[in-house]
């Protein structure tokens, strides 16, 4: 409804300085006659104050005022915590009821602010804090917040508001939920070395008595092997060791048996958790036996020491046994080369061994072969680099290592050049695939080798590079749990010195030397999974095979869905999957196995699920509102003036207040002098012409006279 209406407002032609001065002046004028006893005194007074009015500049501003609505903002949080038993419908049953009771009033505009999830956790202070700053503080009346009080922003939140806030709680006043806290867990972790966790059990709220101070089962799996059980008292720190057993990520999961006795706790969501430890190797040690030199001796010395974490022993040989020079055996080196260390008694503390163009002349003895065979069939890496004594009758194949190398010689040596060539498998295989220029890949063909040996792969060897006549010339085979890799020639080494336009020498010898040492990156049958998007499964196989089958997908509730994964080129498949929820999901395709965590560790959310107004309070108690719990029912809506208490309980039930503001919208301004200038003049000029008047005694003889004819 709109009211015409006036108001007085003023605009100084010269400033209030001046007005005040003359105002001033004025009042020291008067006063003066008055005390010299003139009887014009009050005229003196008057002509002053109209010459300070006139100066002020009264203005008559006249308008049509229009009388605004209030508003009251109601926060409904819809959080993930708000899902727990009875809340949801609470909030929904709260919601519609302020809702119905604010539209019943006259005048009163209803906001409704939606707070959903967020990755931080409920971000309530800053809803509060944005709903405010948008809407004019002299309208609003009153704020209404629905939630559990979970605030994980609590720093956002506003001191004071310019109207009564009210918090209605959801949740029940029995409510209890037991947690499992990870308090230490370390990112990293070296292989084959235990890491400890330090795990804690809190309750919270209404513990029963049949749960109170009881332990709780937990249970451990590594990568979802088999579990653990460990029982651990409540609030009271255990550490626990695990021991990463590959590199990239290990996932510890942990989970609580529920409580065997009294009511059913909140939720099961936090006695669960995920730890993720990225298994590192320490310093790999690699062992280099070198034999006869040749211009690519260095080539693999040079790339190992390159890498900071390779600790690398060198065994050379300089001088073969069947040149005759004459100098003393003990006079060759400044210190005796510990070969019974090396080649005994700390071979196992080796990640790879290598030999590079080596002849078998009686500088180690037999054993010492033997003993390298056990230590890759027990687990190690062996790489062969040959040339042409792979050929004769000093090759290591005439060795013990013969019978655990992925390839027989025939006896011929090749002196013709050639483009080494990649395999159907090699386009497949890890070490091979995607070698920046190779054949067919649309970049700069690789330079040529000139030599290698002739040699029949084993069945069961990957030849993943070929030679002259297509002949292998990379060979990768498997001995009991360790890798052996062949290089039937010694020319790698023009891919590092450009000849031709030279090749990715040192990528390959790196992915060679990475693959015999198992590394994850480089198997040839993987099954890899990430999340992406927030909550999608990105799925990748890689295979040597043409085909495989559907990847078994086993969610954390334990039901279990299949998924197709896609061809996309040689040996690599991809699918995605959308998880439906946050938990630990078991993926299984072809004997492969992986786990995967969606969602944090511990959801924020759930950390503390028993309702707790204590962030909000402050708030409250500084805007005179009210904290009340929804398991009492929906409280009544009243209005109070603005200062008064806005909160009390009812005859049914308690009651919350909003404060009606009267705001007011000016429409239609017009503005005119409170008198025209010339009426102005006119009036102090004829208020001093009275004061002369009264003070020359004319008025007031004036009045004399008249006074004595009407007597």
């Amino acid at each position: 409804m709109s009211v015409a209406g006036w108001t007085l407002d003023f605009a100084p032609l010269l400033g209030w300085g001046l007005v005040v001065g003359l105002l001033v002046l004025a009042l020291l004028a008067a006063a003066f006659a008055w005390w010299r006893g003139l009887r014009g005194w009050g005229w003196r007074l008057a002509a002053g104050l109209a010459a300070a009015a006139a100066m002020a500049g009264p203005m008559l501003e006249t308008g049509v005022r229009r009388g605004l609505s209030d508003i009251v903002l109601l926060v409904e949080d819809h959080s993930a915590s708000q899902s727990l038993p009875g809340r949801a419908a609470q909030l929904a049953a709260a919601s519609e009821a302020m809702a119905a009771q604010i539209a019943a009033r006259p005048d009163t505009e209803l906001r409704r602010v939606t707070l959903g999830d967020d990755p931080d956790g409920t971000l309530l202070g800053d809803a509060i804090t944005r709903a405010l700053a948008a809407e004019p503080e002299s309208r609003l009346a009153g704020v209404i917040v629905i939630t559990d009080g979970q605030v994980h922003d609590p720093a956002a939140l506003p001191a004071k508001a310019p109207a009564p806030v009210h918090v209605l709680l959801t949740g029940q006043e029995g409510d209890w939920d037991r947690r499992l806290v990870i308090e230490e867990s370390p990112g990293f972790g070296l292989i084959g070395q235990p890491v400890t966790l330090r795990l804690r059990v809190e309750d919270q709220g209404a513990v029963p008595d049949a749960v109170a101070g009881r332990a709780a089962t937990l249970r451990l799996s590594l990568d979802g092997g088999d579990e653990q059980t460990v029982a651990i008292p409540p609030g009271m720190p255990l550490d626990i060791q695990v021991t990463p057993e590959h590199p990239g990520q290990n996932v510890v999961a942990l989970a609580l048996d529920p409580p065997d006795a009294g009511p059913p706790q909140l939720t099961e969501l936090n006695d669960r958790a995920v730890v993720r430890i990225e298994g590192v190797r320490d310093r790999l040690r690699v062992l280099l036996v070198s034999g006869e030199p040749h211009p690519g001796g260095r080539v693999w010395r040079n790339i190992l020491k390159s890498d900071t974490n390779v600790d690398l022993v060198h065994f050379t040989i300089l001088r073969p046994p069947d040149k005759m020079d004459g100098v003393p055996v003990d006079e060759l080196a400044l210190i005796a080369f510990p070969t019974e260390a090396l080649f005994h008694d700390r071979i196992g503390d080796f990640d790879l061994i290598i030999f590079d163009r080596y002849r078998v002349r009686g500088i180690l003895p037999p054993q010492y072969f033997d003993n390298i065979r056990r230590y890759v069939q027990g687990g190690g890496a062996l790489l062969v680099a040959s040339g042409p004594e792979m050929a004769g009758v000093e090759s290591l194949h005439l060795s013990p290592l013969g019978a655990i190398l992925p390839a027989r010689p025939t006896g011929r040596f090749l002196d013709a050049p050639f483009r080494p060539q990649l395999t159907d498998a090699g386009r497949r295989h890890p070490v091979t695939a995607a070698l920046p220029g190779a054949p067919g890949g649309g970049g700069a063909p690789w330079g040529r080798w000139l030599r290698m040996g002739e040699v029949v792969a084993d069945p069961g060897a990957e030849v993943l590079m070929t030679g002259e006549g297509d002949h292998p010339l990379l060979i990768a085979g498997r001995a009991g749990a360790g890798r052996v890799a062949l290089l039937t020639s010694d020319q790698v080494w023009l891919w590092g010195r450009g000849f031709e336009g030279g090749g990715p020498q040192a990528e390959l010898l790196r992915r060679v030397a990475h693959w015999s040492m198992k590394e994850p990156d480089l198997e040839e049958e993987t099954l890899s999974v990430s999340v992406t998007d927030g909550a999608t499964l990105a799925i990748t196989r890689h295979t040597m095979d043409d085909a495989i089958g559907p990847v078994r997908i086993t969610r954390p509730d334990g039901s279990t869905a299949t998924l197709v994964l896609e061809p996309e080129g040689a040996g690599r498949f991809s699918g995605r999957f959308p998880a439906p929820a946050p938990g630990l999901y078991r993926l299984a395709e072809g004997g492969l196995t992986r786990v995967v965590a969606v969602g944090p560790a511990a959801p924020r959310e759930f950390e503390q699920t028993v309702a707790d107004s204590t962030a909000l309070e402050p708030l409250v108690a500084a805007t005179q509102g009210a904290v009340l719990p929804l398991s009492e029912g929906v409280p009544d809506l009243r209005t109070v003036a603005v200062g008064r208490q806005a909160h009390g309980q009812g005859i049914a039930r308690p009651w919350i207040a909003i404060t009606p503001r009267g705001a007011e919208a000016v429409e239609g301004l017009a503005v005119r002098p409170l008198l025209p200038a010339w009426a102005w003049l006119v009036l102090i000029a004829g208020l001093a012409l009275a004061a002369w008047l009264a003070e020359g005694g004319r008025l007031g003889s004036r009045r004399s006279e008249v006074s004595g004819v009407q007597r």
